[in-house]
């Protein structure tokens, strides 16, 4: 019988601008935290993932090793914004295959070292040569969508708004400030209609998680959330037209997360979902479920996205505002699924949560919908 994975333990950084410090401590931090959460010794890891795309190799290594966390199995995984979602669903498998009782997880980027600009893109790939960056590619997406569904910009604000509500709870968010619809359509225009407040922020931190058995974790007096699903899923190849209002990635990924959970979309309580710009989160509204095809806008109007509503979305203020350092968005998404399940996100807190999805997608490459997605349900 396959071993069921269950998270015991949580822990972030802040997310802002941190280039005065090394990529190692900022990973430490996250790493000690949910070593303490879980409270398992750092002896106690079997194996290690470590989930960042952009800032170098061997990261994993880096950060543990003056922790004294050397000599175990670390696996280095980059898949775009999915890397740190994709780390997890490995940690899971090594859980479910018997191979290792507790797991640590990490999720890590650092991007102010990056300088300034969109992130550096691959040569050889053919959309980003011709101008067609990530800003582009949502501004183009909410083109269609605003045209389609019959929105305006005024909804691509309002979801910006409703971040910044979340976010201003959250002390490890990049923006803790509210902020208004006509200071979001006010705000310097990145990619028509997408202005700036309307763009998740470039920034740094890392976060981590600690998965082991149900045994182990009873061992430990933990509160354990169970991940009945982990799904990943990449983009299908294609030449010809291209749906831009509709998410087909993220609904066939989503499709097989529900079936291996036994889990409809009615039954999620609150989602952490990838609004890298503000019409990605109407978009994902439908592809993952949360309301009927062409219903993202009229679901964002009844106020059942915010927190307090009935299908709460970003309790965390989402890439938005929470920010997004790349590597670090997965398990980032996780920490807040995690609290929110047990009852310990504070002022931000949905009531009677028992069941938390989790979704990224990543990677900007020519003829695909996106490079991957991953769907993660937990279940207190």
């Amino acid at each position: 019988m396959t071993v069921q994975p269950f998270v015991v333990g949580v822990g972030q950084t802040p997310y802002g601008r941190m280039r005065e410090r090394s990529f190692e401590s900022i990973g430490q931090e996250a790493v000690l935290k949910a070593l303490k959460d879980a409270g398992v010794e750092r002896a106690q890891v079997d194996e290690i993932f470590c989930g960042s795309a952009l800032t170098g190799r061997s990261m994993g290594q880096r950060v543990v090793r003056d922790l004294g966390m050397t000599g175990v199995p670390i696996t280095n995984v980059e898949n775009a914004c999915s890397s740190g979602s994709t780390a997890l669903r490995e940690a899971c498998t090594a859980i479910a295959a018997g191979r290792a009782q507790t797991v640590l997880v990490l999720g890590i980027d650092q991007l102010t070292r990056l300088g300034g600009g969109t992130i550096p893109q691959v040569e050889t790939d053919l959309d980003p040569n011709l101008g067609m960056v990530m800003p582009a590619v949502y501004a183009m997406r909410a083109r269609r969508y605003l045209s389609e569904r019959g929105a305006t910009s005024e909804h691509l604000a309002r979801v910006a708004v409703k971040a910044h509500e979340a976010g201003r709870l959250n002390p490890y968010a990049q923006y803790r400030n509210e902020i208004t619809v006509e200071e979001v359509l006010a705000s310097r225009m990145v990619a028509d209609p997408l202005t700036l407040l309307m763009c998740c922020p470039t920034g740094d931190g890392a976060a981590a998680a600690v998965v082991t058995t149900q045994a182990r974790a009873r061992e430990l007096g933990r509160q354990p959330i169970r991940v009945a699903a982990t799904a990943l899923q990449s983009g299908v190849y294609k030449t010809g037209y291209r749906d831009m209002v509709q998410s087909e990635l993220t609904m066939r990924t989503a499709k097989i997360a529900y079936e291996s959970a036994g889990i409809g979309p009615e039954d999620v309580d609150l989602a952490e979902i990838h609004d890298a710009f503000a019409i990605a989160e109407l978009v994902y509204y439908e592809a993952l479920g949360l309301c009927e095809s062409g219903g993202g806008p009229a679901l964002l109007d009844s106020g059942a996205t915010r927190i307090g509503g009935s299908k709460c979305v970003n309790p965390s203020g989402g890439l938005l505002c929470r920010g997004h350092p790349v590597g670090a968005t997965g398990i980032a998404q996780v920490c807040e699924a995690v609290w929110q399940l047990r009852g310990e996100a504070g002022a931000r807190q949905v009531r009677g949560a028992r069941v938390a999805l989790t979704h990224c997608t990543g990677g900007g490459v020519a003829g695909l919908d996106h490079g991957s997605c991953a769907v993660n349900l937990l279940v207190a």
